[in-house]
């Protein structure tokens, strides 16, 4: 498996920004930050909770337009806009990401919109490849 495949969702910040939702190299996938806006609606909860599983759908969803999921993901990194919501977020990751374990960094940080709560990326290697 190789050649480079980009992935879009077709949102605006992707021009903007001059990215990729995902980038797929091989057997190796990198998500985009992905944040608790549905894509669809452009809605975005007020609840970090809320926002965090929308942000695992959105990750779940980058992943399997190319061809991956969540069991593949290797790396993790986690922007949080509030220390406090670490206690609110981390049983969210242990939901999505118990049994495949990843490396995880999570960092305070502002984050672009106000209103986002939490980003998240990732990086996958598909399995089954060498």
């Amino acid at each position: 498996m190789s050649g480079r495949r980009l992935i879009s969702t077709g949102s605006s910040f992707e021009e903007l920004a001059g990215y990729s939702r995902a980038v797929v190299d091989g057997e190796w996938v990198w998500v985009s930050g992905c944040t608790g806006f549905d894509y669809a609606t452009g809605a975005i909860a007020d609840d970090v909770v809320e926002q965090t599983h929308q942000t695992f759908r959105n990750v779940e969803a980058a992943l399997a337009a190319a061809d991956a999921g969540l069991g593949d993901v290797v790396r993790v990194r986690v922007f949080l806009a509030a220390r406090d919501d670490f206690e609110l977020v981390a049983p969210i990751l242990a939901h999505y990401l118990r049994d495949v374990r990843p490396a995880n960094t999570t960092v305070i940080a502002a984050l672009i919109d106000e209103r986002m709560k939490v980003e998240i990326e990732v990086t996958a290697r598909k399995r089954g490849a060498s």
